[in-house]
């Protein structure tokens, strides 16, 4: 007996029909894709990826399962995943469970058993668009596309934030084992826990607050160092964060991570702008406009900041597009960066920007 089947839906009305895993119920989101060819957990569980449909491009996914090691938080975040094929006899020594259970226990909907190729091609020629996973149980494909159209017209992904759904609701501490050398308070805008891990492997006390925790709050807590995170949604939605960072700015230093780079940069007089189709995955060229260093990069992103003032230091740029990857204001002791140098998974050629900041406290 075969899987239920279930269709992937663009609102430009294309559609691919697959087999349907995870939870059978219908989801809507903005269709992106992921080139790693591992870390699939690590993104599955990015609260960067709330309201988006996660394509993977690498054919197989779930060979080696899901581990309690490689949560990036205590949940599924994203709306839906498409991918090839789904490997169901993983094989690790720290494998728990398959990614169909997994999806299935956060209720996360898949489609599986369809061209990726040919969906990464389209989006990379189209851009980004709203899509939908609609169970084809009961019901035709030209049913389910009609029931499809409506929601798919008034989905808009920019216009949502997705930050207040994600970000935790009161603070946490996380706590060197060792020696604390510093305390850092950390804005949650849908942070990786890896970024936590890092600063708390270098001796800092890690307090993670809600993403709109106001500047005057933050600094009443005297903190060496601010650390904005990653996160979903359209950086020009984020007022109440960038508001507090620059109150923030000149006070103590600031580090911008992904999102936390385009508030920095909004804060500083910057401005954003959404990317055809972002950069999701973990091979993206970086170089250091100071240095004429090149890095390797782990990268989840939409948007990207632009019309950067003087005073401030365009520092890194994405060699395939030319896009800003990182900001420097030394006379503010701010910096930020657009890709992950926490990464999780690799490669680990950036990790050093947590010693940099370090550094500053």
């Amino acid at each position: 007996m075969g899987l239920p089947k279930a269709v992937l839906v663009l609102s430009d009305g294309s559609f691919y029909v697959g087999d349907s895993m995870g939870s059978p119920h219908d989801a809507y989101g903005e269709l992106v894709f992921n080139t790693g060819m591992t870390g699939y957990q690590e993104a599955l569980t990015d609260p960067s990826y709330a309201g988006q449909i996660l394509t993977f491009a690498y054919p197989l996914i779930g060979n080696y399962g899901i581990s309690p090691e490689a949560f990036e938080s205590g949940k599924i975040h994203l709306s839906g995943v498409v991918s090839r094929q789904f490997c169901s006899h993983p094989v690790h020594r720290d494998s728990e469970r398959g990614v169909d259970d997994f999806l299935s226990e956060f209720d996360i909907p898949a489609v599986v058993g369809l061209d990726t190729r040919a969906i990464v091609t389209k989006v990379r020629s189209y851009g980004v668009v709203p899509s939908a996973i609609i169970q084809l149980e009961g019901r035709t494909v030209e049913e389910a596309l009609e029931s499809s159209r409506r929601q798919l017209k008034g989905f808009d992904y920019s216009n949502i934030d997705f930050v207040t759904k994600v970000s935790r609701k009161k603070a946490e501490v996380f706590s060197p084992k060792a020696h604390q050398k510093h305390s850092v308070v950390l804005v949650d805008c849908g942070v990786k826990m890896s970024i936590v891990r890092e600063l708390v492997s270098r001796g800092c006390e890690v307090t993670v607050v809600p993403a709109n925790t106001e500047g005057k709050e933050i600094l009443a807590s005297k903190p060496d160092g601010v650390v904005y995170s990653n996160g979903p949604g359209d950086p020009a939605l984020m007022t109440y964060a960038v508001a507090s960072c620059r109150e923030i700015i000149g006070k103590v230093p600031v580090f911008g991570i992904c999102l936390g780079h385009q508030i920095l940069g909004h804060a500083l007089g910057a401005k954003t702008y959404k990317l055809k189709f972002g950069h999701r995955g973990a091979n993206q060229p970086v170089v250091d406009n100071l240095s004429g260093k090149c890095f390797l990069t782990s990268q989840n992103h939409g948007f990207a900041v632009k019309d950067i003032p003087k005073r401030v230091t365009d520092w890194l740029t994405n060699l395939n597009d030319r896009s800003n990857e990182g900001l420097r204001c030394d006379e503010k002791s701010a910096l930020s960066v657009q890709f992950h140098p926490e990464a999780a998974p690799g490669p680990l050629d950036t990790r050093f920007l947590f010693d940099d900041f370090e550094k500053m406290l």
